[in-house]
């Protein structure tokens, strides 16, 4: 279970930077709304997530899957450059993601 609020905090950190960025430095109000329920929603948990695993672990998914997700989103949806150097270091991002996750680090 705590690994399943790791992965939705992930997701949710992928929707708090896209927010950010369609809020243009906070002067379009309804990406900025978004923004902060995204964040608040991912930061929260991963502090619940954080009462059963470690530290570590469970930050690199996190930054992981949202640090990726976000550069997909960016590639499929706002016309960021796509490149095969680009698509290979987000598939080792999410293969280490998947190593970490299978790592047993919970207590």
């Amino acid at each position: 279970m705590a690994w399943l609020l790791v992965v939705v905090a992930g997701l949710l950190e992928t929707g708090f930077a896209v927010c950010l960025k369609l809020s243009h430095g906070f002067t379009r109000l309804w990406p900025t709304i978004a923004f902060a329920s995204f964040a608040l929603g991912s930061f929260g948990l991963l502090t619940l997530s954080l009462k059963k695993l470690d530290v570590g672990a469970a930050y690199a998914v996190w930054t992981g899957i949202g640090g990726a997700g976000t550069a997909i989103y960016g590639m499929v949806f706002l016309g960021d450059v796509v490149s095969t150097l680009k698509l290979v270091s987000v598939a080792f991002v999410l293969v280490g993601v998947v190593g970490l996750q299978l790592s047993g680090s919970a207590h």
